[in-house]
């Protein structure tokens, strides 16, 4: 299944698997078996799209699937937080745009056919997908023939994973297809008439220069302006849709970090030193580090220049020999001993060729041992006179460089997995060696080695300097004397004060995973969501310490923030920032207009303003910004359509109100009406493209219930 790695190479990270929850915590043992089955079906609802139910079980499967897919391109067998978040979003978004378009497909009579999928597939009409997945990168061709190959292969010699990998791309493929249709049947609704197109050249053709005087809002001092809670409340009103916001809360928290003692740090220090002697006799240096060291051997070689500075000077200096030892010494939070290994003269790059003889992940012994063989005497007739590039094109299961006789090309050493680089880089030129890594037996000739360097094997043992059991005790004591003594907001408020600890502030939302700076902080969010009202928190076992990574925590819900309008207290300061802007704009067009009335010189209308004339040029309809001003469309459509020598009326814009005088109109060159009418066209179904998916989600009603799982 040499072409299912070459997807998995290409596919790249999907996604990561969802952390398995106890499902019992949800079921009441004392009911009825009926009203019990309700109450767990309901409790275990993780979604409502639309009318439409989802439960948690059925969402940990498709992410379970989908964590599958990313351990078999990832060639790992687990995965890390960061990637469960992943994968949780991804098993979201696509169960949530499942359940919205297969409506809209249904209602429209829109489906792909098992024959169209197979012309996707195989057929004259290949998808995009295969194809970028079975095209050769050096050549850039596609080979039918290649994708015909794999798929006998699914039938005979595929394990369940890998039969389920492709038909996670088959979904992939069809549903691209079903929104590329309905796409489609919206663009072709949509047309740009020679009056729109016409209209736009005109507006990109109409190009201005001007005068204007700008009259900034700063200006204007607070003291001039009277702004009353009527103002306040009519803006607020009137601008309801401004304040929307989503569901959120707020909370207070003050972290209690658990550092190494000064203890800790002799401690660690008299550990290295005492080992010293040790690491200094040990024969077996691998072993040695990896059965002491808090960090695992490294197989690098190092040239000079590539090691820490103080190891640098020390191992290149020409009295160092094998087996010297440097340290301890400090680096960051740990104390380190180094031990020359080796030197060598050795290359930063080689150039190699393979045959590949793959093996799958549930291979028996028989299996190894049969492609074992197969390698074996590959090497020997290769050895023998036998044409490598040949037999490489004949055997090699993978595909992309078998079409060029096994060649990968020129590789650094971390770019290919350790078995595979081992034997080119320790291969002669010409020499073959048959090595097993995990996508089974490789036949590998070096064919070119990079220029030598003298390099270094070095073993480093480690050992960080960490909180001791009696550190953390001490720390939690301390905290767990604060939180007995302050149970109530105000105690909690008041020591912080006495204590002279900083309080920080979070705003979250019920499916953030972390609060900014606190890694893994999901139990703290969980317990913000849980609470009723705002109160100090506490974890699921009752305790208000939060211990989050080499931190405790204790933290306070302050404001719960509902989705939906913001209430007028919570956005007070900004409707009064916005009132006060458009008092200021009233202020600045009545003292604008009072000059004005006696005065139709830009130069003199300035100077009675306390202002100066400034320049812009190169301006039309089309424009974003003005230079030197920035985002500002009130003066762009007011100096696009004001007309040579006239000065316009006083203009609100964004930062301040604008005179302006337009000093110089060119007309452009562009006068190809149909091809803007076609650009236009293009830009229109894009924009339908990507918003018509976002106009259905925002007009569905979406309960997203995750948090209560996650």
């Amino acid at each position: 299944m040499a072409t299912l790695q070459k997807i998995r190479n290409r596919a790249g990270v999907l996604v990561a698997i969802i952390i398995g929850l106890a499902l019992g915590a949800f079921i009441l043992g004392d009911l009825f078996r009926s009203g019990r089955s309700l109450f767990q079906r309901k409790q275990m609802e993780i979604a409502n799209i639309d009318g439409q139910t989802f439960q948690y079980t059925d969402f940990q499967k498709k992410a379970d699937q989908l964590s599958e897919i990313y351990k078999m391109n990832s060639g790992k067998n687990q995965v890390d937080e960061s990637m469960w978040e992943q994968i949780r979003e991804q098993t979201w978004q696509a169960m949530v745009r499942d359940a919205l378009m297969n409506k809209v497909y249904k209602k429209l009579g829109l489906a792909v056919s098992p024959d169209e999928l197979y012309d996707m597939v195989q057929g004259s009409n290949i998808s995009p997908i295969v194809k970028s997945l079975f095209t050769d990168r050096s050549t850039g061709t596609f080979d039918r023939s290649n994708v015909i190959r794999f798929l006998k292969g699914l039938e005979t010699n595929a394990t369940p994973e890998q039969r389920e990998y492709w038909l996670y791309l088959e979904k992939e493929i069809s549903d691209e297809r079903a929104l590329t249709k309905y796409d489609n049947l919206i663009k072709l609704g949509l047309y740009t008439t020679n009056e729109e197109a016409q209209q736009e050249l005109n507006e990109k053709n109409n190009i201005v220069n001007f005068n204007y005087i700008a009259l900034p809002y700063s200006s204007v001092n607070d003291s001039l302006i009277s702004v009353s809670q009527a103002d306040l409340k009519n803006y607020y009103d009137s601008h309801k849709q401004a304040y929307k916001q989503e569901e959120s809360r707020n909370i207070e928290y003050v972290t209690f970090p658990v550092n190494p003692s000064a203890q800790d740090d002799q401690d660690a220090k008299n550990w290295i030193t005492n080992i010293k002697s040790d690491f200094s006799t040990a024969t077996d240096n691998v072993q040695f580090v990896n059965s002491n060291s808090d960090v695992e051997f490294e197989d690098r070689w190092y040239k000079q220049g590539q090691l820490p500075k103080n190891v640098d000077s020390w191992v290149f200096d020409e009295n160092a020999k094998v087996d010297d030892i440097l340290g301890p010494y400090v680096d960051g939070e740990a104390y380190k001993l180094a031990k020359v290994l080796k030197y060598e003269m050795r290359p930063d790059s080689v150039r190699a060729r393979h045959i590949l003889l793959s093996l799958t992940a549930n291979a028996t012994q028989q299996e190894k041992d049969k492609k074992k063989a197969l390698a074996d005497s590959l090497k020997t007739a290769i050895e023998k006179g036998s044409d490598f590039a040949s037999l490489a094109r004949q055997f090699s299961d993978d595909q992309g460089s078998a079409l060029k006789g096994g060649d990968v090309g020129f590789f650094a050493y971390p770019q290919m997995v350790k078995p595979f680089a081992d034997a080119a880089f320790n291969n002669k030129v010409g020499e073959i060696s048959v090595v097993e890594s995990q996508y089974g037996y490789h036949v590998v000739q070096t064919t070119q080695r990079g220029p030598e360097f003298r390099k270094v094997q070095v073993a480093f043992l480690v050992r960080n300097i960490v909180p001791s059991d009696e550190t953390y005790q001490k720390v939690y004591a301390d905290v767990s004397k604060f939180a007995s003594e302050n149970t109530t907001k105000e105690k909690f408020d008041a020591a912080i004060v006495k204590q002279k600890l900083t309080k920080k502030t979070a705003t979250i939302h019920k499916n953030d995973q972390n609060i900014t700076g606190l890694e893994n902080s999901r139990s703290l969010i969980r317990a913000a969501y849980d609470a009723q009202e705002p109160s100090l928190l506490v974890d699921t076992n009752e305790s208000s310490i939060f211990e989050i990574g080499d931190n405790f925590i204790l933290a306070a819900l302050v404001n719960i923030k509902e989705a939906g309008t913001a209430p007028f207290e919570d956005v007070r300061a900004n409707v009064e920032l916005a009132v006060r802007k458009e008092k200021k704009a009233q202020y600045l067009i009545a003292k604008a207009k009072g000059v004005m009335a006696k005065e139709n010189d830009l130069i003199v209308i300035a100077h009675d303003l306390n202002s100066e004339v400034k320049t812009a040029d190169n301006v039309n309809f089309t424009s974003l910004s003005i230079p030197n001003l920035g985002i500002e469309p009130a003066l762009i459509g007011t100096v696009t359509a004001l007309g040579k020598g006239k000065i316009s009326s006083p203009v609100e814009g964004n930062n301040g109100v604008y005179i302006a005088e337009v000093t110089k109109i060119t007309e452009g060159t562009d006068k190809n009406v149909a091809a803007e009418q076609q650009q236009l066209s293009q830009s229109l179904g894009y924009q339908a493209s990507n918003q018509a998916y976002q106009t259905i989600k925002d007009g569905a009603k979406i309960v997203d219930k995750r948090s209560k799982f996650y």
